[in-house]
């Protein structure tokens, strides 16, 4: 019984082992397949990603904000693989589209850009580019996009969330604003470097001069310095220059007016309270100085002891200067963003 059941497990055993590559070879080759398939595809992943991390970095090495339409959109920002960060600018810097704000907003989106540019941290995990409305008409509808400017983050991976669209009513467009929110949204951070400007040193310079110069002509007779009436009219320029939003002006730099592209209507007024424009603090410092005037001249008229007739102009003039303007009311106009 053992002999004979020697032989008969062999037999068993060599059925075994040539059924066994019969049956499975097809699945090995499948899987041999797959894996190839796998490994080509994430090679051509990689060569994809690299041609166009290798474009960006050429036209950055160019320019430091570069312009795209329609097909450089969808193929650098909208198509994977992405392993960087777009900070993206839609525009409209035509001159027939008149967004001055459009112009200024580009200004400080070039400091930000350069500051980028020629920094010692740079990488190619950020890059800056520009849409233009006239030359990119479909991003702008793809992204049901109708005002400008506006200034969004892509993200290596995934969508776009709301935080990655900048509130520029809000905050503003400086280009310190710009950098922290940038690093907010990527962990890159940017020192901004301004460009000198010597205008304020200038401005300076020809004050003192021209002080200097009247202090020297009137040397022998400086009464003028103890005069309280102009030092009042000094301190309340100054008081009116602060309470109109002047100091704003030029932190913020905003436009002097907007004018509608679509009707011609040129907005004075600010339609957002978390912004003005230019012409809207000056009218702000008239009417401060004339309810300052108005209250004066009620003053001068309640105490002094001239004509009748006198007292009585001024009271009117109080009238008018203070009542009216006091009770003036401001409409607010249309945003200084261009809509589309």
């Amino acid at each position: 019984m053992g002999a004979r059941g020697a032989p008969s497990r062999r037999r068993q055993a060599g059925r075994r082992l040539r059924y066994l590559p019969t049956g499975s070879f097809p699945f090995l080759l499948l899987l041999l397949l797959l894996c190839i398939q796998l490994g080509g595809g994430q090679k051509k992943k990689e060569n994809l990603l690299a041609e166009k991390v290798e474009q960006l970095m050429e036209w950055s090495s160019r320019r430091s904000i570069f312009r795209m339409n329609g097909d450089k959109f969808r193929k650098f920002i909208k198509a994977p693989p992405r392993n960087y960060s777009m900070i993206v600018m839609f525009t409209a810097l035509q001159p027939q589209r008149q967004c001055s704000v459009c112009r200024q907003a580009n200004e400080e989106y070039q400091i930000l850009a350069n500051s980028w540019r020629y920094s010692s941290a740079f990488c190619n995990k950020l890059f800056f580019s520009m849409v233009d409305y006239d030359e990119g008409t479909d991003v702008f509808q793809q992204l049901n996009m109708n005002s400008a400017p506006t200034f969004m983050h892509f993200p290596p991976k995934g969508r776009p969330k709301r935080a990655d669209t900048f509130d520029l009513q809000r905050i503003g467009f400086a280009a310190e604003q710009l950098a922290k929110w940038i690093a907010d949204r990527t962990d890159v951070h940017i020192r901004v470097f301004r460009p000198p400007n010597y205008s304020g040193t200038i401005a300076l310079a020809l004050l003192v001069s021209l002080v200097g110069g009247l202090l020297y002509l009137r040397r022998n007779n400086l009464e003028f310095i103890y005069n309280k009436t102009g030092w009042a009219m000094v301190s309340l320029c100054i008081v009116f220059a602060m309470t109109s939003g002047q100091m704003w002006n030029h932190i913020r730099g905003p436009p002097y007016a907007h004018k509608n592209p679509h009707n011609g209507q040129v907005s004075y007024i600010h339609g957002s309270s978390q912004a003005q424009f230019v012409a809207e603090s000056h009218i702000i410092l008239v009417l401060n100085a004339a309810i300052t005037m108005g209250m004066v001249l009620l003053n001068e008229a309640a105490t002094s002891k001239g004509d009748v007739g006198k007292r009585r102009s001024k009271s009117l003039c109080w009238y008018f200067c203070f009542c009216n303007t006091s009770n003036y009311v401001i409409f607010p106009y249309n945003s200084p963003q261009i809509i589309f």
